[in-house]
């Protein structure tokens, strides 16, 4: 699991090899989402596409990806020809490598020979599919729309053509035993995909989870339920050579999401689409989470951005220091001082043996999160922050 040596890092002012795509349509809005999204109003899509057209056709000139994302929202929501004009959008400014991964999260209720074959022209060689539960009854106090059988069937389907097929996996759902989420993970590891992200259910301020929590309807699972069920979780994927590497990812071998993997190494990265947030030339630019004001600000040849924010060297090196260590192999030390220009002990030494006395990281040649640290990553990660 050793990470390769200085060259996983970017520079800071590196043309980026990346690139995210945010495709905000959905048929519904579950009740614990705060995505950046609109439920029903297919009429959008059209306008979203020539937004998109003109973002893309500003870059300066054509640029080379070694991963392009296409997240949601719901990317398998778009028709066939909807698909193939945003293909050929994307064609104008960016070249693929060869051997680029290029990644669409799908519903599995979309999931059918026809989308998928238009997701094959798209370019897309991995499939990130939003299962969340083998459970029906979960799935309905999630208030996904499709079922065990559906989301089974599609990972199928999806697994036929691809090869490369990631799900997502939900757990600490209201009312779920660990038992209920072992249960799960079974089902989950019986159908043998090549890659399983899975998160803990929160409420997100501003959603329809978050208000019925707020009035008692719905309440969060036990600290200690969560822990186990996370456990739960390493324990029963490291039976079937599903090794995790990052928090909360776990693939077999040669399947890491390398897309993720830009992020949590720091390099930079295009976006495009609302809500989206790249990292160009030392920058994070974020558009504005409304699609609608993002497509009329396009449309009236404004800046869709709502906030950007200029991240200095000693930040980018913190924050590569918190991703990086959300990864099992840590942060091999010298690798990173020789890339960010920051020697680790100046610039958090003193919360790093704070940490350490903690038994939540291990240090030395690299520094890595304990098991034990591994389960309070963000909290490990606000406290470097500050």
């Amino acid at each position: 699991m050793d990470e390769p040596p200085v060259s996983i890092y970017r520079s800071i002012n590196a043309a980026p090899r990346s690139a995210y795509i945010h495709v905000p349509f959905c048929r519904h809005r579950c009740g614990y989402c705060n995505f950046a999204l609109v439920a029903g109003r297919d009429r959008l899509i059209e306008p979203y596409l020539d937004a998109i057209e003109a973002e893309v056709q500003k870059l300066p000139e054509v640029y080379q990806l070694d991963t392009l994302f296409f997240g949601g929202g719901t990317p398998s929501h778009l028709s066939a020809v909807q698909m193939k004009r945003l293909g050929l959008i994307l064609s104008h400014r960016f070249r693929l490598s060869a051997d680029a991964e290029v990644t669409a999260e799908c519903n599995p209720a979309d999931i059918t020979i026809e989308s998928l074959d238009a997701l094959q022209e798209l370019g897309v060689n991995r499939i990130s599919l939003g299962v969340q539960s083998f459970n029906d009854d979960k799935l309905k106090i999630l208030q996904r729309d499709h079922s065990s059988e559906i989301a089974k069937a599609g990972f199928r389907l999806a697994m036929d053509r691809f090869k490369n097929v990631s799900m997502d996996l939900i757990f600490a759902a209201p009312g779920e035993t660990l038992q209920d989420w072992e249960i799960d993970l079974d089902a989950a590891i019986e159908l043998e995909p090549t890659h399983i992200s899975t998160y803990e259910l929160t409420y997100e301020k501003g959603t329809n989870f978050w208000s019925r929590k707020l009035k008692g309807e719905l309440s969060e699972s036990e600290e200690d339920l969560r822990a186990n069920m996370y456990q739960a979780a390493i324990e029963r994927f490291r039976t079937a050579w599903l090794e995790q590497y990052e928090v909360s990812s776990f693939a077999i071998e040669g399947f890491r999401c390398r897309h993720n993997m830009v992020y949590w190494q720091g390099n930079p990265w295009f976006a495009f689409g609302p809500g989206a947030a790249d990292f160009v030339g030392g920058a994070r630019n974020t558009s504005h989470a409304s699609t609608t004001t993002w497509i009329k600000r396009i449309q009236n040849g404004e800046s869709p951005i709502a906030s950007t924010e200029v991240i200095s060297g000693r930040e980018h090196a913190i924050e590569r220091l918190i991703f990086g260590l959300r990864m099992v192999d840590g942060i091999n030390v010298d690798a990173f001082e020789s890339a960010s220009g920051f020697k680790l002990d100046e610039l958090v030494g003193a919360k790093l043996s704070e940490l350490e006395k903690l038994r939540l990281i291990t240090r030395g040649e690299k520094i890595r999160l304990t098991e034990q640290g591994r389960m309070v990553a963000d909290w490990v990660g606000s406290e470097l922050f500050e």
